[in-house]
């Protein structure tokens, strides 16, 4: 299991447009990821996702260079199997053997942001790595499953509000019994969301889980009159209120309303969770394994929703790497109870893997594959690898 080669390449695929969307990100035309690949001595190889951003789009370049030339030379020669150890050495830098010796950390300056997206490709490669070489999935290395199957929510919903309901009732009708739909700045007033989520809730009935989803872009006051205006359609949370700059508005945010929020998507570390839970912001929290510092720190901010008795939800809006890596800690994990499921344009779920992730009856099953279950479409990543 010695590590002989780590590599990364940046995917930029066109989404259809027919399945393009316009969100306060703009017109999604191309969905972007980081594929990290990790090689040992025999041959075997892991795969993992490490995000540039926490939406489809996103330049690349920088986490392909952080992976390449500042973590590969710290990893080649490693035992892959090290997996802990080896998340300490890329966090600590030339300081890890403090970091090993004393107990505590030591990181590096760049512990935040790129250094650690980078990481987070690493870590989720190296779990993939070590389910293949013993034959089991990476939720049989993370405990086992604590459960058999698990309800997915249908993730999407940008439709104005003469509309909404028609697509979150399509969604409904592929078997979905939850849905989430975007609210925001992208509304243009705070009114214009309440009102395209009164809609949504008269359309689906009383009994379909609702969810909404601001991108970080209310303020505070706004949040607030959206969530008085809404209090009476049965939100089952309300994510990214605010920017994730302003942990302490979340907090106020949540302390105005019954509604319970959600956040976590756009946070690195179980650090940057933990402050988030020390000032009281969340009922829902949501690492995304892509960015937060792969499969081992969502795990650890999943011991840590259990400990505070709060809903883990993973930020699975991806590729089918780091969706496969939140399914298998959401499976893992006791506070986890739903996952999340892409029906925007995404050709990194469907065309990047030969397999077929599918969603039945709203319900999707434990795996069962060794390690994430995914094997690469080469010849999908030769076709969009982006030249740096």
């Amino acid at each position: 299991m010695k590590i002989t080669n780590v590599e990364a390449f940046w995917l930029r695929c066109p989404i259809p447009k027919e399945k393009q969307h316009f969100s306060d990100y703009g017109l999604l035309t191309n969905f972007d990821m980081t594929l990290v690949v990790v090689t040992t001595e025999d041959g075997l190889q892991g795969f993992g996702e490490a995000k540039a951003a926490v939406g489809s789009s996103g330049v690349c370049a920088s986490i392909v260079s952080c992976i390449e030339n500042e973590l590969k030379p710290i990893l080649i020669g490693k035992n892959a199997k090290n997996i802990n150890r080896l998340w300490e050495e890329m966090y600590n830098g030339t300081r890890d053997h403090y970091a090993l010796t004393r107990g505590r950390r030591f990181p590096i300056l760049g512990r935040r942001g790129l250094t650690v997206a980078a990481m987070s490709g690493i870590d989720t490669a190296l779990w993939d790595l070590k389910g293949k070489a013993l034959g089991v999935p990476v939720m049989d290395l993370l405990g086992g499953a604590c459960r058999e199957q698990m309800p997915a929510y249908a993730s999407g919903g940008w439709a104005p509000v003469d509309h909404i309901g028609e697509q979150l009732n399509g969604y409904v009708a592929k078997g979905f019994n939850a849905v989430k739909m975007r609210v925001g700045i992208m509304d243009q007033t705070v009114q214009n969301s309440i009102d395209r989520v009164k809609a949504a809730r008269k359309a689906l009935g009383p009994h379909i889980k609702l969810m909404t989803d601001a991108h970080g872009t209310f303020s505070v006051p706004e949040a607030k009159q959206f969530c008085r205006g809404v209090e009476d359609c049965n939100l089952y949370w309300f994510e990214e209120p605010i920017s994730p700059d302003n942990k302490h508005g979340t907090a106020e945010v949540r302390a105005s309303t019954t509604i319970p929020i959600a956040a976590g998507e756009s946070e690195f570390t179980s650090f940057d969770i933990r402050d988030l839970l020390e000032v009281r912001a969340l009922d829902v929290i949501q690492p995304d394994a892509a960015i937060i510092g792969g499969i081992s720190e969502t795990m650890r901010v999943g011991h840590l929703a259990n400990v505070y008795q709060l809903e883990l939800a993973p930020h699975c809006w991806g590729s089918a790497f780091s969706f496969m890596a939140g399914l298998h800690v959401a499976f893992a994990s006791q506070a986890a109870t739903i996952i999340e499921f892409s029906l925007g344009g995404n050709p990194m779920m469907y065309d990047l893997v030969h397999e077929q992730i599918t969603v039945t009856d709203g319900v999707i099953a434990a795996p069962v594959a060794p390690g994430l279950g995914l094997t690469p479409n080469w010849d999908f990543i030769h076709e969009f690898k982006q030249k740096i």
